[in-house]
């Protein structure tokens, strides 16, 4: 996982709320045995109607998606935030996040930024109005801002979270740490306990 300290660019409005993981990423790419194409997959069935948001010639190449409450709910996928983040999106900001969502994203460093509904609403009505709008989510700050529209506001992260993505470690980054310790234990823990080392 690479750091991540500041996230700026211009956003996609997705303006709905209860998105599910299924919607996110509908069951059938789940199918795959690598974890690459997924991007291909995101919002598939909405992505049918020409008129959805991520057909629009005027969000390419955005990198932060905005949604309404209670994004990513349902079932727990790791897929979903693999294929958001495979789309290009390294941001979500919306009011409310599903639980197991939220967690899968710190974890794969996609960027969780909740805000209240209002200020939710005022960025989905700015980017529908210019979609050129900066936006600049800053980690170490918790931060995020819109200077052309006046805006900036506080977004709350656990401090073991941030420590994360400023240090770009998922678990295994985060158990790599303690190798030595690792190393040293199981050249001294009596031979009786049970290993999953071949013998």
């Amino acid at each position: 996982m690479d750091p991540v300290r500041i996230v700026s660019g211009t956003a996609v409005p997705l303006d709905r709320s209860d998105v599910d993981t299924d919607q996110i990423i509908p069951s059938d790419w789940l199918k795959q045995v690598e974890r690459t194409g997924f991007e291909k997959g995101l919002f598939s069935e909405w992505r049918d109607d020409r008129d959805f948001v991520l057909n629009q010639e005027q969000y390419l190449g955005a990198n932060i998606l905005l949604a309404g409450p209670n994004f990513g709910t349902g079932s727990s996928r790791e897929h979903a935030v693999w294929a958001i983040q495979q789309y290009g999106f390294q941001a979500v900001v919306c009011p409310r996040f599903g639980d197991i969502f939220r967690n899968n994203s710190t974890k794969n460093g996609l960027v969780p930024v909740v805000v209240s509904p209002d200020v939710g609403e005022q960025l989905m009505r700015a980017v529908e109005a210019d979609p050129t709008l900066e936006i600049t989510i800053d980690v170490e700050r918790r931060t995020l801002e819109a200077p052309a529209i006046g805006l900036t506001t506080n977004f709350p992260l656990e401090a073991s979270v941030q420590h994360r993505f400023l240090e770009g470690l998922d678990d295994i980054g985060i158990t790599l740490r303690q190798a030595d310790e690792i190393t040293t234990y199981e050249t001294t823990r009596p031979r009786w306990f049970p290993t999953t080392a071949n013998t």
